[in-house]
């Protein structure tokens, strides 16, 4: 569904990913983890159009995106949730749910999948008339993934959903993120929380200064002592598990 082949990406001069190669399946939840700076978000902002990739190839769907703008990448299907929810603060809940369905023809379409968002969350039909800035961590997360799922997605990809919220709350994002894979929505997220990314995931990847540096499924990788000690406060004996290594 969504394949990036040795892509080379970055900011002015600098490059920030050295030759990404990865592969997200129909129907899956892929989780990608790795330290701070290690280039998971400019991976995701490189498939969403919002950074070009310097060099290497993108397609979705059986599309070629990388030279594509934002707004026509949303319009094949894939939809980009960004770290720090981006919602619009002074906008009433209803209201940023309907700005994300600028690209759907027809008030019944868009009415539909208003009713659609608010029965999936519920706290958000409670909040429809309540400005969005006053919502809290969690609630403003589920807002944004509303607005996503307004758009009709194919895929997302989901930046950071916990980053910031308490315990209970991150309970909540994550069986926010099972609920998009049982409707059909696949699933593309890098997330701090390794061990909970890892274990709704299908299959994962570990990246390194810019680098993908491990694959496999998401039960391989928790077990993986590499992956143990270094993201999951395990200790490591050198062996690195039944995994693909890559760009090592």
């Amino acid at each position: 569904m969504l394949t990036l082949e040795n892509v080379h990406a970055g900011y002015d001069d600098a490059l920030t990913l050295h030759g990404v190669s990865i592969e997200v399946r129909r129907g899956e939840v892929v989780a990608m983890i790795g330290a701070n700076g290690a280039g998971k978000s400019t991976t995701l902002r490189t498939i969403s159009g919002l950074i070009p990739a310097r060099s290497g190839a993108i397609a979705f769907d059986g599309h070629p995106i990388a030279r594509l703008t934002p707004d026509r990448i949303v319009a094949l299907g894939l939809v980009h949730v960004p770290e720090g929810r981006r919602i619009f603060p002074e906008l009433t809940v209803e209201e940023n749910l309907l700005a994300a369905a600028y690209l759907v023809a027809g008030r019944a379409e868009v009415r539909r999948r208003l009713a659609e968002v608010t029965a999936r969350f519920p706290r958000l039909d409670e909040r429809r008339s309540q400005a969005a800035g006053t919502l809290s961590g969690g609630e403003q997360q589920m807002l944004a993934f509303g607005r996503a799922m307004m758009t009709g997605p194919k895929l997302l990809l989901l930046d950071e959903p916990s980053l910031g919220l308490a315990p209970k709350l991150v309970e909540e994002v994550m069986k926010a993120v099972t609920l998009f894979r049982e409707s059909g929505v696949t699933v593309l997220l890098v997330e701090q929380n390794a061990n909970l990314a890892l274990r709704l995931a299908d299959r994962g990847y570990v990246m390194e200064t810019g680098r993908i540096v491990l694959a496999g499924t998401g039960a391989e990788l928790l077990a993986n002592e590499h992956v143990r000690a270094s993201y999951l406060g395990g200790r490591r004996s050198g062996a690195r598990g039944p995994l693909a290594a890559q760009g090592t």
